[in-house]
C-alpha cells in the first residue's frame, strides 16, 4: 500500500483543495467574501457538462461491454443498499428519529459530483488514469438512494405501509416527487451531456475543447471556493449535529468505500478505477437528495442531513478520503 501521508499532503496542496480551505476559512473568520447564486448555479451546470461530455468520447473510444454493463449494475445496488446500511447505523447509535434517520441515509446511498471531480483531478495528479465510463456509473448511483429513503421514511410513519390511507399513499409518490427523482437538473445534464459525447466522439471534443477542457480546472477551484464557504457556514451554524452524528458523519463514507473498494476489487477494476468507486460509494449528495427530502420527507430536518452531508462527510472526503481510498484501492490492485 503507498504511503498514506504524502499522498495525503499531495492532496491537501492541490489547488482546489487549497480554495476550498481558503472558502472555509473566509467563512469562519466572518468574512463579506461571497460567490453570487447564479454564478455558483452556473458554474455547477459548466462542471457537470464538461464531465458528462468528456466521459462520453471517452466511452466512444471504448465501446460498452459487459464488465461496464456489470460495474452499472453494481453501482445501483450500492446506492439502494448503502442507505439501509446507514439507517441501521443511525437507528441503533444516535437518537434521530425514522424520518431524519431515513432521510440521513438517503444522502449517503447517493452521490456527490464535486467530490468525484476532486477525486479525478487527484488521479491525474499521480499520473493515474481511469475510464470515462465511470462517468455513467456516478450518474446512475445518484438516485435509486431516493428511492430507499423514501422508503424507510414511509414504512415507519403510522405503523406502516398498512395504516396509510390511499391519498396518503397517493401523495407520497405525486406527479413533482417523481419529477424531482428523475428528471433532477444535475441527472439530465450529466447523462444527456454524457450521450451527446458518445455520439460525437473524438471530432464532438476537439469542436469544443477550448470550452469543456481549458477551462475546467479554473471554473473547478473558483466552485470550490464557494463551496467552503457554504460549507464552513453551514458548520458555524449548525445546532442539532450531536456527537454521535459528527461520528457517523465520517465513519459512513469510509463503510461506504470499503463496499465500493470489495465490489470494484471482484469486478475487476483498475487501480484509478477502483479508487472513484470508492469514491462514488462513500460520498454524500447534497444537491439531489435535498431537493427531494424535502418534498417526500418534509419532517426531517435538513438542519440534520444536509449539514451532515456538506460539512463533515464533503470535507472529510475532500481532504483525506480521496487518498485514502486511492491507497487502500492502489493495495487491493495488487492482490491477485
Amino acid at each position: 500500500m503507498p504511503d498514506l501521508l504524502p499522498l495525503a499532503i499531495d492532496n491537501l496542496l492541490s489547488p482546489i483543495i487549497l480554495f476550498f480551505a481558503l472558502g472555509f476559512a473566509a467563512a469562519l473568520l466572518r468574512s463579506d467574501l461571497s460567490v453570487p447564486e447564479a454564478l455558483a448555479k452556473a458554474m455547477a451546470l459548466y462542471l457537470m457538462l464538461a464531465i458528462g461530455f468528456k466521459g462520453g468520447v471517452e466511452l466512444s473510444k471504448q465501446g460498452l461491454d459487459w464488465t461496464i454493463a456489470a460495474l452499472l449494475l453494481t453501482g445501483a445496488a450500492l446506492s439502494f443498499v448503502i442507505p439501509l446500511i446507514a439507517f441501521a447505523l443511525l437507528r441503533s447509535f444516535t437518537r434521530l428519529g425514522q424520518a431524519d434517520a431515513a432521510a440521513v441515509a438517503a444522502h449517503y446511498g447517493s452521490i456527490s459530483v464535486v467530490t468525484f471531480v476532486a477525486g479525478t483531478e487527484f488521479l491525474t495528479l499521480m499520473g493515474v488514469g481511469f475510464e470515462g465510463y465511470m462517468v455513467a456509473v456516478m450518474a446512475i448511483m445518484e438516485t435509486p438512494a431516493i428511492v430507499t429513503g423514501i422508503w424507510l421514511a414511509w414504512r415507519g410513519m403510522n405503523g406502516g405501509a398498512g395504516n396509510r390511507s390511499r391519498a396518503e399513499r397517493r401523495a407520497l409518490i405525486d406527479r413533482d416527487l417523481m419529477r424531482e427523482i428523475f428528471l433532477n437538473g444535475s441527472v439530465v445534464l450529466l447523462i444527456g451531456a454524457f450521450v451527446i459525447g458518445w455520439i460525437t466522439g473524438p471530432r464532438g471534443f476537439e469542436t469544443i475543447a477550448p470550452f469543456v477542457d481549458a477551462p475546467f480546472k479554473g471554473v473547478l477551484c473558483l466552485f470550490l471556493l464557494d463551496m467552503g464557504l457554504v460549507a464552513a457556514t453551514r458548520l458555524r451554524g449548525a445546532t442539532e449535529l450531536t456527537p454521535g452524528l459528527l461520528m457517523f458523519g465520517i465513519a459512513m463514507p469510509v463503510i461506504g468505500a470499503s463496499l465500493g473498494l470489495a465490489a470494484g476489487w471482484a469486478l475487476g477494476l483498475g487501480m484509478g478505477e477502483m479508487a472513484l468507486f470508492a469514491l462514488l460509494a462513500g460520498s454524500a449528495s447534497y444537491i439531489a437528495v435535498p431537493a427531494s427530502m424535502r418534498l417526500a420527507v418534509p419532517e426531517a430536518s435538513p438542519g440534520i442531513y444536509l449539514t451532515l452531508s456538506l460539512a463533515i462527510t464533503f470535507p472529510f472526503n475532500l481532504t483525506l478520503g480521496i487518498p485514502l481510498y486511492f491507497s487502500a484501492a492502489a493495495a487491493l490492485s495488487s492482490v491477485p
